[in-house]
């Protein structure tokens, strides 16, 4: 079954197109062929930094529990102050 292909134009500076054009003539294959061997190396190698924003959630989690925190009535206080705030930023400028 043949491969979808979808061209695309790109801006290279030309130490990359250099670099592109060794690569295509060493392994003897396209530079399209390149490219898409380098994207999917680098996909496979690339770790989300979701781990790191998952631990800080936790974190804050954690800290909220361990202060006896109401989240849900936080937040209530916190939107109540808001709709204050622009009641009186309206007043103020009419």
């Amino acid at each position: 079954m043949a491969t979808q292909t979808i061209k695309s134009t790109y801006s290279l500076d030309v130490e990359s197109v250099k670099t592109l054009e060794a690569l295509a003539q060493r392994w003897k294959v396209s530079k399209s062929e390149v490219l898409r061997r380098a994207i999917r190396r680098v996909a496979m190698e690339w770790e989300p930094e979701s781990g790191v924003a998952l631990s800080a959630l936790d974190q804050l989690q954690a800290s909220l529990r361990k202060r006896k925190i109401n989240v849900t009535q936080w937040a209530r206080t916190l939107n109540a102050e808001r709709q204050a705030a622009a009641l009186r930023l309206s007043s103020k400028s009419q």
